[in-house]
């Protein structure tokens, strides 16, 4: 494997996380001085990038990074430059019907627009080669980081490369934030890029 950075964005915790965060050593630990959300926190740990791929992960505890390899193998083996891991390649994975739902609207929306030929729009699990996501001028704020980066690739005639992963849902109660209002942003948001760049 090759060598790599850990980029860490403390997005304004207020639980402790940052205090924890600020004694490990060997990562890139930038601090939020306000919430800001999801979006915003890849937008700026993007800046900071070094290395020749990147790959997305949440700090929520539902993928897995032991994934992480088999996810940048097509990058590293130049087979690709995008590469999304998909949760729903090999079978469905259990999560609330109105999620799976959801997941299946913003696939059928993505393919459909973009002809993208992707199972899984909305999976955290997304690896770029550097200079392909750095030339991608984003705006997302919160979760709409998803379908946009699709959109603009997919407008871009780039390649969507998917590989299958495990994944555990997490619900409401465990802290999951996404939702309802979420899901209507994302549908819009894949609406918006096809019309406009």
């Amino acid at each position: 494997m090759p060598e790599e950075e850990i980029i860490v964005i403390d997005d304004c915790s207020t639980d402790g996380t940052r205090e924890v965060l600020e004694r490990i050593p060997d990562i890139k630990l930038i601090l939020h001085e306000c919430n800001q959300g999801k979006g915003k926190a890849i937008r700026t740990a993007l800046e900071h990038v070094t290395g020749d791929i990147v790959i997305i992960h949440d700090a929520d505890l539902e993928y897995y990074p032991e994934d992480i390899p088999a996810i940048i193998r097509p990058i590293v083996d130049g087979e690709a430059d995008v590469v999304y891991g998909s949760r729903f390649l090999k079978s469905r994975p259990k999560m609330r019907i109105a999620n799976y739902i959801a997941n299946k609207l913003l696939v059928y929306t993505t393919n459909l627009l973009y002809r993208a030929g992707i199972t899984d729009e909305a999976t955290c699990y997304k690896a770029f080669r550097t200079s392909v996501i750095k030339a991608i001028p984003l705006t997302c704020m919160r979760f709409e980081f998803c379908p946009e980066v699709t959109a603009k690739l997919r407008r871009r005639g780039i390649r969507i490369h998917e590989v299958p992963i495990k994944y555990t849902a997490r619900s409401f109660g465990q802290g999951k934030k996404i939702g309802v209002r979420d899901g209507i942003v994302a549908l819009w948001t894949l609406v918006k890029y096809r019309l406009v760049e």
